[in-house]
């Protein structure tokens, strides 16, 4: 499977196995405000962590913990095995071969090594005046900020192509503005705001007829569907490693070889360099230039045996387990008076990221009317100003659902939600 699907084409998880899921995340167990089972619905902005990813991460602590590609000795190779044989089984996970994938610190790094690399003078792919780097109007600010700044920097202009009112890409608007002058295409998979899923392979399509890099966003597609980078075709993609039942302080930047090759590094110091004299340097070939300093170790440990654990469960599956919570939801929140979903009404091509803005209710008061009753959502903008605004809004109250989410929960959101108006004196 290339990209999410209309509808997943497996079976979603019954209740026993969603159980059986749940057991392996205590966190879950967990009650607050005295003795209120806590509901976590924030999975888009960051994933709970299962036993066997903590105990992965421990037992390499506790028995081979070392640096990695500067010693000789027992622990210094069991370590950056480790290492790398993480890399390879997470490349394989999205995609792309082992030396196509570089550990970043998330995927916000990612973003700005390419995005800064494309200023470099020396990058044979630098940009110019003249050129046109195209994103969309629902970018995370992390694919947009490095756009705008790159701009700057260089006399490209940045264009965007719009969304419709109900949540979608212009595509008509996209073949016009993507042409000849488009010299990056920089999309987002999913957003993490309206949980539109985006035709990215035809959008690449469009970028490659003019010569132009596609740069995706996978942080909201790569924990919950099946994704193949290089079958999308794509040339390079970032995404986060705890968004994916992973650490925090790790992301990838998977692409083409030629592309990364191209690409000088964003940082310069240690262990990426193949000669240094006192005024010039060398740097190795991808991914090594890209890792300077002593990298996340035991986190890239972490990160493997999360995909071990959702390639046991079956990307398919999770998929389709979403897809059942995410059509309940909008239902529900379909049948609260003054309650709108920013985004499509349906499940159709959609991640299972519901916002929702409660009218004459601060979406901070609407998190704290839910918190209180155990149920953990994102409220704000989401690092996605921009969207919040077409939409006339400033910010939203999200509620994200994963692997480990379940019917109950997703009905308890449902009936927190539909008294905060309520409870604010407005119904």
């Amino acid at each position: 499977m290339t990209a999410i699907t209309t509808r997943a084409a497996a079976a979603s998880f019954s209740a026993e196995e969603v159980e059986r899921i749940r057991a392996d995340f205590p966190v879950l167990s967990r009650r607050v405000h005295g003795d209120v089972p806590l509901v976590y619905l924030d999975s888009t902005a960051t994933s709970q962590r299962p036993v066997p990813v903590l105990d992965a991460e421990r037992a390499f602590l506790e028995t081979s913990y070392a640096a990695v590609h500067r010693g000789a000795h027992a622990l210094a190779e069991e370590s950056t095995d480790a290492y790398e044989g993480a890399r390879a089984a997470v490349a394989a996970f999205v995609g792309v071969e082992e030396d196509e994938l570089a550990w970043t610190r998330n995927a916000t790094e990612g973003l700005n090594l390419v995005a800064a690399g494309l200023t470099d003078p020396e990058c044979e792919l630098v940009l110019r005046t003249g050129d046109e780097v195209v994103v969309t109007e629902m970018e995370h600010h992390a694919n947009l900020l490095p756009w705008q700044r790159a701009c700057a920097r260089t006399g490209a202009t940045l264009r965007w192509i719009p969304v419709t009112d109900e949540g979608r890409l212009d595509l008509e608007a996209a073949e016009a503005i993507i042409g000849p002058r488009t010299k990056v295409l920089a999309v987002a998979h999913a957003s993490n705001v309206l949980g539109t899923v985006n035709p990215v392979s035809r959008l690449a399509a469009l970028a490659k007829d003019v010569g132009a890099l596609t740069v995706l966003d996978a942080c909201q597609s790569v924990p919950h569907a099946p994704v193949d980078v290089h079958a999308l075709g794509v040339d390079l993609a970032v995404f986060s490693a705890h968004k994916m039942l992973g650490p925090n302080g790790l992301g990838g930047l998977a692409g083409r070889r030629d592309v990364l090759a191209a690409l000088p590094p964003l940082l310069v110091g240690g262990s990426i360099v193949d000669e240094v004299t006192m005024t010039t340097a060398t740097f190795k070939a991808p991914p090594a230039r890209f890792e300077t300093g002593t990298p996340a170790i035991s986190q890239t440990v972490a990160l493997h045996a999360a995909t071990r654990y959702l390639q046991r469960i079956g990307m398919h599956r999770v998929a389709a387990h979403e897809h059942a919570l995410t059509e309940r939801m909008l239902a529900g929140v379909a049948q609260i008076p003054g309650v709108r979903v920013l985004g499509p009404a349906t499940a159709e091509d959609r991640v299972g990221a519901v916002s929702v803005v409660v009218d004459g209710v601060h979406p901070h008061d609407v998190g704290q009317v839910l918190d209180a009753a155990g149920v953990a959502v994102r409220v704000g903008h989401h690092c996605a100003q921009p969207i919040h605004r077409r939409f006339g809004v400033r910010s939203s109250t999200r509620a994200s659902v994963y692997l480990y989410s379940t019917t109950a929960e997703v009905d308890t959101f449902l009936d927190a939600l539909s008294g905060v108006r309520h409870y604010f004196g407005l119904a």
